[in-house]
């Protein structure tokens, strides 16, 4: 009887504890829940969707050698130029017959400037062949200096180049995988100058929206305004640029205003737009598209055409002077795909795809029919072209 008690109080107890499990579980759901509710869906925030005036990357760009390929260098006399000149300045004198440069690729590297880079940090670079050199695989890029637009040298490159493929085979049949006549060379860019940047100028900042949208900036300007508990701190110049006074008690705090500026969260209003990409047949609608009621009609012509040849010989006892005949039999066919009336009108991108995919369109057709729509007057977007 003892037994059966102890069993039973352990067997309690277990219920007991999965049950508060669950209620913590739950718990944990429904608070999650109502944290994603609470917070604005289509929120985003500040330094997603702008930047600050004086943040910006710098280009870089040189020339320079890439060595110890395999036979898949340049065969061009501007490369044997370069090798010669750099062995001059090493001292060495070379004659232009004794240069093979199978093995040497001329290549431009490039180079995106971070903001406020400081002597010393390591970028990535990007070499690109501009001879007739096969691949870089397996190549090391010599010291290249890296000029700005102005002409002055800010970094150096130098380090192995990683294509990220290969290139072989031989007797007439090669195997490729990947592009091998540019690569990258990891933080093989040393920053050796530090070029000037400002932020804002003076006591005001400059917030530039990487889409202008009205809405958009008097939505940030407000979120600032109402973090900051002033009603003057932000103000909208434009639809691209909001103008931000930097408040009394961070003067002298830059860094700190813009972190807390760069983190708010603020409701972006994404204009009604379709992309349109003929070349590739790639159509993209965004989630604010609407049609009129409208009705659309589509199908296609198709015109085909054959061609056969027929021979006709000369009878076994045919007069003489008698040929062999060739003659072509061209046949013409014409089928018109037959279509109906269609009712199109959608309040929600899911009515309006469902509706585009009930007329059995292909990509290259919908492109069509978006712009017959649009010239009807019925697409209530913007319909952009790339």
């Amino acid at each position: 009887m003892a037994i059966l008690t102890i069993r039973h109080n352990r067997r309690q107890r277990t219920e007991d504890r999965l049950k508060r499990n669950r209620f913590v579980l739950f718990v944990c759901c429904l608070f999650s829940v109502l944290c994603a509710l609470s917070s604005p869906a289509s929120a985003e925030r500040i330094k997603d969707i702008a930047s600050f005036e004086g943040m910006r990357e710098n280009q870089l760009i040189g020339y320079g050698l890439a060595v110890g390929l395999d036979g898949t260098g340049d065969k061009g006399n501007q490369t044997i130029q370069t090798i010669i000149n750099l062995l001059q300045r090493m001292g060495l004198s070379v004659k232009l017959a004794d240069v093979k440069i199978k093995n040497t690729a001329a290549v431009m590297v490039t180079a995106s400037l971070p903001p406020f880079p400081k002597p010393g940090m390591k970028i990535d670079a990007l070499v690109s062949t501009i001879g007739d050199a096969k691949s870089l695989q397996g190549g090391t890029l010599l010291l290249a200096p890296l000029k700005g637009p102005d002409g002055k040298v800010y970094a150096l490159a130098q380090g192995a180049i990683s294509v990220g493929g290969f290139i072989g085979g031989g007797g007439g049949g090669t195997v490729q995988k990947n592009h091998t006549t540019a690569g990258k060379v990891p933080g093989g860019v040393t920053i050796e100058t530090e070029p000037r940047f400002t932020l804002g100028s003076g006591n005001e900042i400059r917030i530039f929206l990487n889409r202008p949208d009205f809405t958009t900036a008097s939505e940030v300007a407000r979120k600032i305004n109402e973090s900051l508990n002033s009603e003057e701190a932000a103000a909208t110049l434009d639809p691209s640029t909001i103008t931000l006074k930097v408040p009394e008690q961070y003067q002298g705090k830059l860094v700190q205003l813009i972190a807390v500026v760069e983190g708010l969260d603020v409701a972006v209003d994404t204009p009604a737009r379709v992309v349109i990409n003929e070349r590739t047949g790639t159509v993209t609608i965004g989630e604010n598209v609407r049609i009129s009621p409208v009705a659309i009609a589509h199908g296609s012509l198709t015109i085909e055409i054959k061609s056969q040849t027929q021979v006709s010989q000369p009878p076994p006892l045919a007069p003489a002077g008698a040929a062999t005949v060739v003659t072509q039999q061209t046949q013409a066919t014409v089928q018109e795909q037959k279509s109906s009336l269609l009712q199109v009108s959608g309040a929600t991108l899911g009515e309006v795809v469902r509706a585009l995919n009930a007329l059995g369109v292909t990509p290259r057709d919908l492109v069509s029919i978006l712009q017959a729509l649009k010239a009807a007057g019925a697409l209530r977007a913007q319909v952009e072209i790339i």
